[in-house]
C-alpha cells in the first residue's frame, strides 16, 4: 500500500453497529465447566445520527449510568464528514441525547475514550485538512456526563490516535500504541486522573500498531492484532495485519511497570478494529466483530476488495489463558473503537455494516 493510500485511508473510516441474531444456546465450556452463553438484543434507542470510528465508553455517575460517543465519521465518508459531535445516553430516561461538541474547534477520527472517577475522558484523534494532509492531535479533555461540560487536560506527550485505551484502578488510564502523524509508535502511555499527569510505561512487546483492540481486568491487559508497517528498500511501505496477542500484568508497586508477555493467537485471521473489553465477571476479555481484510476509511480493502465484518465472537480466559470461539449468524459488525459496559450488558455503537454503510444502530450482548 503506498503512502497516498495510506493518507486516503485515514480520512474517513471505520465503525457501525448493527443487530445480530445469534445462534440459540451456543455456548463454550469453561474451565470450571460451567457454560458462557453470549445472547444479542438490539432493544437500545439507535444514536440520533449514524456515526462510524467514534470513541465510545461508559461511567456511573451518582445513581445514573451514562454512555458517551464522541467525534467520528458521518455517513458521507469524506474528510467533511469528519464529526466533533458528542452523544450521552441516560440510563434514567434510556435516550440519547446531544452535547456540546468537542473542544478543539475540528472534526477528527480515531478518538480514543475510557472513563474514571465519575467522568469520561477522550483522547487525541486526527484531523484531516482540506488537502488530505492529516495531523495526530494531542488533545486530552475529561467529559463530566451529568452537567454535560468538558474540561480541557494535560495533553498527550505523544500525539496518537487509533490507540487502544484501559483504565487501571478508577484512575491510571494506559493508551497503548497507536499512529502518531507519520508512523505506529510502540509507546506505552500512562494518565493520571487525579493528578493530571502523563508518564511512559514499559512499551509494548510487538510491532507498533493501529486499529488494534484490547481490554484489562484487573491488573491484567490483553491486546490482539492491528496493522503495522511494512518497509522496503525498492518500494513504497505496506501496512499489514499482525497476528500477534499479548498479555501485560501492570506492577502493583509502580504502575510504570507492565510485565509482558506473549500469549497464543486467537483462532482465525487477524481483525482488524474489532469491539473489545475486560468481563471481570468471567476473568476474561472479549472481542466482537472487527473485519479479517483491513481496510480504507470507505470500507474497501487495501487489495481492492470490499471488505466484510467477522462473524462471531473471541473470548480469552485469562486464567487459563486460552481463546473460546463464540459463533452466531446475522448480521456482524467492524470499525470498531470498544465494546462499551453498560447496566451488565456489552454495547456496540455506531460502526460499519457488511455492506460498508454507516450506521446508527446500538447492539447489547450478554454473557450468561
Amino acid at each position: 500500500m503506498s503512502e497516498g493510500q495510506r493518507e486516503c485511508r485515514r480520512i474517513n473510516s471505520r465503525r457501525t453497529i448493527f443487530a445480530a441474531t445469534f445462534v440459540a444456546g451456543a455456548a463454550v465450556a469453561l474451565a470450571d465447566g460451567g457454560q458462557l452463553v453470549l445472547t444479542r438484543d438490539a432493544g437500545f434507542e439507535p444514536l440520533p445520527v449514524a456515526v462510524s470510528n467514534n470513541a465510545v465508553a461508559s461511567v456511573k455517575a451518582g445513581r445514573r449510568e451514562y454512555v458517551v460517543s464522541f467525534n467520528g465519521l458521518a455517513e458521507g465518508k469524506t474528510r467533511a464528514d469528519t464529526l466533533a459531535s458528542t452523544y450521552v445516553y441516560d440510563s434514567r430516561s434510556k435516550r440519547w441525547s446531544e452535547a456540546d461538541p468537542v473542544p478543539g474547534d475540528a472534526g477528527r477520527l480515531a478518538s480514543a475514550a475510557a472513563s474514571a472517577t465519575g467522568r469520561v475522558y477522550v483522547f487525541g484523534g486526527y484531523t484531516v485538512a482540506a488537502d488530505g494532509s492529516e495531523v495526530s492531535t494531542p488533545w486530552t479533555h475529561a467529559f463530566d456526563p451529568r452537567k454535560r461540560v468538558f474540561e480541557e487536560r494535560a495533553p498527550m506527550p505523544v500525539p496518537v490516535d487509533d490507540a487502544v485505551a484501559v483504565t487501571f484502578d478508577d484512575r491510571y488510564i494506559y493508551l497503548l500504541s497507536g499512529w502518531h502523524d507519520l508512523g505506529n509508535v510502540n509507546l506505552v502511555q500512562r494518565y493520571d486522573t487525579r493528578k493530571d499527569t502523563w508518564v511512559q510505561a514499559t512499551p509494548i512487546p510487538g510491532p507498533a500498531v493501529f486499529g488494534h483492540a484490547g481490554g484489562i481486568v484487573g491488573d491484567t491487559i490483553v491486546y490482539c492484532d492491528g496493522v503495522a508497517i511494512d518497509v522496503h528498500d525498492d518500494r513504497p511501505r505496506d501496512f499489514v495485519a499482525v497476528p500477534d496477542c499479548f498479555l501485560g500484568i501492570i506492577d502493583n508497586e509502580d504502575g510504570r511497570r507492565i510485565d509482558w508477555r506473549s500469549v497464543d493467537y486467537h483462532p482465525g485471521l487477524p481483525r482488524y478494529r474489532m469491539a473489545a473489553a475486560g468481563v471481570p465477571e468471567v476473568d476474561g476479555v472479549l472481542f466482537i466483530g472487527g473485519s479479517e481484510n483491513p481496510y480504507n476509511y470507505d470500507g474497501i480493502g487495501y487489495d481492492g476488495r470490499p471488505s466484510q465484518p467477522a462473524q462471531g465472537a473471541l473470548l480469552f480466559e485469562i486464567d487459563t489463558q486460552s481463546w473460546q470461539v463464540l459463533e452466531f449468524q446475522g448480521d456482524a459488525t467492524m470499525d470498531h473503537r470498544g465494546l462499551v459496559p453498560f447496566k451488565g450488558q456489552w454495547l456496540t455503537v455506531g460502526g460499519m455494516t457488511a455492506d460498508q454503510s454507516v450506521t446508527d444502530r446500538v447492539t447489547s450482548y450478554e454473557l450468561d
